[in-house]
This record gives C-alpha cells, sequence and structure tokens, in this order.
C-alpha cells in the first residue's frame, strides 16, 4: 500500500486531512475519486476550500496543481458548490454534525 504523500501534489497536511476522513492509502484515494474523498473530509470537519479541491483532481490525474483553468476548472466549481452544499454546515456545531454522521441529529433539508 501506497503512502498518499505518493502522489503528486498530496504534501503531509492534505495527507492529515484524508486521514482524518478515514483515507489512509493512495490507493483508497484513488478509488474513492475527488468528489467522493473530498465528500468524506468535509463530513470529518475539514473546511471547504475550492483550491483544496481542484488541488485533489489534479493529483489523482497526475497534473501540477495550477494546470486546472478556464473552462475545466469553472466546471470543477460547480461541483465543488454542490459538494459543499450537500457536506457542509458551518452553523452546526462538530457534536452536531457528528451525531447528525451516527442517526441522532437529522439536517434539514
Amino acid at each position: 500500500m501506497a503512502a498518499l504523500t505518493s502522489i503528486k501534489n498530496i504534501g503531509p497536511a492534505f495527507e492529515a486531512s484524508l486521514k482524518s476522513a478515514g483515507i489512509t492509502t493512495a490507493e483508497e484515494l484513488r478509488a474513492l475519486g475527488a468528489d467522493a474523498a473530498y465528500t468524506k473530509m468535509l463530513e470529518a470537519g475539514s473546511k471547504p476550500h475550492f483550491i483544496g479541491y481542484y488541488v485533489l483532481h489534479m493529483a489523482l490525474q497526475g497534473r501540477p496543481w495550477n494546470d486546472c483553468k478556464g473552462d475545466e476548472k469553472k466546471a470543477l466549481r460547480i461541483r465543488f458548490d454542490k459538494i459543499k452544499a450537500g457536506s457542509f454546515d458551518e452553523t452546526r456545531s462538530e457534536l452536531e454534525r457528528i451525531l447528525n454522521q451516527i442517526g441522532v441529529v437529522e439536517v434539514d433539508p
């Protein structure tokens, strides 16, 4: 099993965020894909950040982090906003977020 940092553009800080979401290997990250992995990161408490989202996409494609431009970047922004809306609620406390994950507190639609 390869370390997460074996993927270009995944450094120690991003690796820590992935591990806090339960993603521990490069193979697991590749199998999940960028959208599912980023969703897990948000659900684990990471703050949403568009640059981190598209860097993850570029990393999984083996491209430089700053290679994302134009229409591709616009399309990723739309996907990021949908993931953020469905997986991150800054008005909820960490406890409420965890209780929601285990089904004790329901998220309002």
